[in-house]
């Protein structure tokens, strides 16, 4: 799924911050650990050698076997025993006051007292202290991390939102825009240099854009009324000459193909010229349509090719299909998927347009062959052999739909029948 760009930073910001202030965290954890277990352990070394001095001092100090208000003992031991280091480590004692197991940090030490015997001095002091300190300062450090996050978080995205606000508007002005449309800008002054630049380039680009789709439109026009011109004085000629008496059956026929040709190329011209014309975006006014009108006035003016051809048509309203669209290009969609489904009908055959809220099927009888889906509204594509089609018809059609977004024209072969089904986004309506 794609996000826009402020909530990209911001995610890779958040894992990026998770981490680090992880890692921070639990570094600080550690060192402040060790510093508590070093204040304890030097205290403990620090009471080692003043019971040492009061023991050569007072003899008395050596009947202590027990641990006492002074929280700590001494027992003699083997002169195999003895040990030159001190040892520190963790132990668990009983406490009358909480009447269970607490954690106590146990330092002892081997010495030598003033009778030459070998002592063994064992000194403890409660960590309940220090464990309280270390629980309130993992609480502290988690709260700290969860509020520093937040707050990282929301004032980036605060700052990301304004700092890219310029950027915003800009898009949305490139939304808006359309070839052969240009709206008039308001002149903008970013803060941001970036976005100034890339403001005044899209301008740039918009008015070199807007010059190459003038010069192209203008050469279509030009190109197309200059061929309509000889074209036309051509089949004039080509008339004339066919009214002729003095030709032969040969020639006459003759010249019939090369005017069916011709006429053929200015439907081709003609059909190129309205392709470029809807590619161009020359067909922006749209007006709300009822396609139920339409295509039910569509009918009535191709009844005489209707007839010629004796087809059964129909017209089936399940719902009334209605949008916002082009006038023109509603004329031309809707006519060219009619001449299409009788042109390629059987002789006697059948056609159904059945009308729905947002779906329009043209269901005709015809080849038992079915088209090709891949390619059937590719420009010139023909299944047949027919000398008289331009091969644009449908990729006409095509291009139309391609105007507004939520619009799909498919092709379906189902029981001997061929189905063109026009469908909308219902966002179309109006």
């Amino acid at each position: 799924m794609k996000v826009s760009l402020k909530y990209y930073t911001i995610k890779y910001l958040i894992m990026i911050l998770l981490l680090v202030i992880a890692v921070w965290a639990g570094l600080f954890y550690a060192y402040i650990l060790d510093e508590v277990h070093d204040n304890v352990d030097d205290g403990l070394r620090d009471r080692k050698i003043q019971i040492i001095k009061a023991v050569y001092l007072n003899p008395q100090l050596l009947k202590n076997n027990d641990f006492g208000f002074n929280e700590f003992k001494i027992m003699p031991i083997a002169s195999g025993e003895y040990k030159n280091k001190s040892r520190l480590y963790n132990k668990m004692y009983y406490m009358e006051y909480d009447d269970k197991d607490q954690p106590y940090r146990v330092l002892e030490a081997d010495f030598i007292d003033q009778f030459k015997s070998y002592q063994r001095l064992v000194i403890r002091t409660s960590t309940v202290e220090e464990d309280e300190l270390i629980y309130d300062l993992t609480t502290a450090l988690i709260v700290l991390y969860i509020l520093l996050v937040i707050s990282i978080v929301v004032v980036n995205g605060y700052l990301l939102n304004k700092a890219m606000r310029p950027f915003y508007s800009i898009l949305d002005q490139l939304k808006k825009y359309q070839f052969g449309n240009p709206s008039v800008q308001e002149q903008q002054n970013y803060s941001i240099k970036e976005f100034e630049e890339l403001n005044v380039e899209i301008g740039e680009m918009i008015e070199r854009n807007e010059l190459v789709f003038y010069q192209q439109k203008q050469f279509i026009e030009n190109a197309s009324h200059e061929l309509q011109t000889p074209l036309a004085i051509v089949i004039n000629k080509i008339d004339l000459l066919i009214q002729n008496e003095e030709l032969d059956k040969k020639n006459m026929n003759f010249l019939s193909e090369v005017k069916n040709d011709l006429r053929r190329m200015v439907g081709l011209n003609k059909s190129l010229l309205m392709l470029s014309k809807i590619e161009n975006s020359q067909f922006n006014k749209t007006a709300g349509l009822n396609f139920n009108t339409l295509i039910t006035r569509l009918v009535e003016n191709y009844e005489d090719f209707i007839q010629f051809k004796n087809i059964n048509v129909n017209i089936i309203e399940r719902g009334g299909f209605e949008a916002n669209f082009n006038q023109d290009l509603a004329d031309i969609l809707l006519s060219n998927l009619l001449k299409n489904a009788v042109k390629y009908n059987n002789e006697e055959g059948t056609l159904n347009i059945i009308i729905e809220n947002d779906r329009i099927t043209f269901q005709n009888s015809g080849s038992p062959v079915p088209l090709d889906k891949s390619r059937i509204f590719n420009r010139f594509y023909k299944q047949g052999t027919d000398r008289g089609s331009t091969g644009l018809g449908l990729s006409i059609i095509k291009t139309i739909i391609k105007q507004y977004p939520g619009w799909d024209i498919s092709y379906e072969f189902e029981d001997q029948m061929h189905y063109f089904i026009l469908t909308k986004n219902n966002i179309q309506k109006f």
